[in-house]
């Protein structure tokens, strides 16, 4: 009752979007900023990013901090150097009571903005899409091929935290994907009919007790039965 209570008070506060500081001049200021959040790494990790809308051909600071509801003190969220307008949240509890908010201020010499963005850590998990997958024929079996993968590297504890995962799959010239899942395991057989097809799969990840959404698609994964 109290997080929802807080959360539609952040959501009011946020209204429009931005609180903004006027200034004279030309409209190189800061003018509209969007931001996600999401949690590539649970329970370790959150990376927001940012992007202005439109571009001001000026230097432009940022500033980003976060807090835990309404009247927990700010702390940091670290910008990195690798990917700009991009900051790491490292420091956050799970199933919290009340929603974390994001705080943003870009700032150059014409002008300000910030905008506020409050989001639930369970809601906002994301992981990164699977990775090394491999679409291989069976030696001695005609009729399927075995897809296997890994979970991505940047999800950190997949024995305490599992994902489960979907695949996606179709002959080559198909228009359209049959999916199938979820599977808990990395590995799957997926049957062929036409032993000369050429099938092309792809998987995505999700957390396990289906909190937040689904990663990205893998990438695309080639194969075909062994012939004679």
């Amino acid at each position: 009752m109290i997080r929802t209570f807080i959360f539609t008070a952040l959501l009011v506060l946020c209204l429009d979007g931005y609180i903004e500081t006027e200034s004279p001049g030309k409209r190189v200021r800061p003018e509209n900023l969007t931001i996600q959040c999401w949690a590539m790494s649970y329970p370790e990790k959150i990376r927001c990013t940012w992007n202005l809308h439109p571009d001001t051909q000026l230097n432009t600071t940022f500033i980003t901090t976060y807090r835990l509801g309404l009247s927990d003190p700010d702390s940091q969220c670290v910008q990195s150097e690798l990917h700009p307008k991009s900051c790491i949240i490292s420091d956050f509890q799970m199933f919290a009571d009340v929603p974390y908010v994001l705080n943003v201020t870009a700032k150059n010499a014409l002008g300000s903005i910030t905008k506020l963005f409050p989001f639930v850590v369970e809601d906002i998990i994301r992981p990164d899409p699977p990775e090394n997958v491999i679409l291989s024929p069976i030696i001695g079996d005609s009729r399927k091929l075995l897809l296997r993968w890994d979970p991505p590297h940047s999800w950190p504890l997949p024995e305490m935290f599992p994902l489960k995962y979907l695949i996606r799959y179709k002959r080559g010239r198909a228009k359209s994907y049959k999916m199938i899942g979820p599977y808990e395991q990395s590995y799957f057989y997926l049957p062929v009919t036409q032993p000369k097809s050429v099938i092309q799969a792809q998987v995505a990840a999700k957390d396990f007790t289906d909190f937040g959404n689904i990663s990205e698609w893998s990438t695309v994964a080639t194969g075909r039965l062994l012939g004679p």
